[in-house]
């Protein structure tokens, strides 16, 4: 009988994390910050979650709410990455990284 309890938890734990891996993304986006996130914050995310952040910066600065173009997100990405790779405060946001201003108007 334990046996068969078991195999229930352990199938009602697979299923529970399989419902919360597949709503992840909407809730990181949503509690993402995008913008404010800190170098310290950026560098330990995944390249999925450092995506969303820099998706969610961008829409930020421009104020709106369409998807910007990839090569945007992978521009903004390759600076941010710059700007926390050398950054001697941590605690420095990531939407300081547009420093030429190249790729968002202000």
């Amino acid at each position: 009988m334990q046996s068969t309890t078991r195999t229930g938890t352990l199938a009602l734990g697979v299923a529970v994390l399989a419902v919360l891996a597949s709503g992840c993304s909407e809730v990181e986006r949503a509690l993402n910050q995008g913008g404010d996130t800190t170098c310290r914050d950026y560098v330990n995310q995944e390249p999925d979650t450092k995506r969303i952040t820099i998706t969610k910066a961008i829409k930020e600065r421009s104020g709106s709410d369409n998807e910007p173009a990839g090569t945007l997100v992978d521009s903004m990405i390759v600076q941010v990455d710059l700007l926390c790779a050398g950054q001697r405060n941590v605690d420095t946001p990531i939407k300081n990284a547009d420093i030429a201003g190249l790729f968002l108007n202000k």
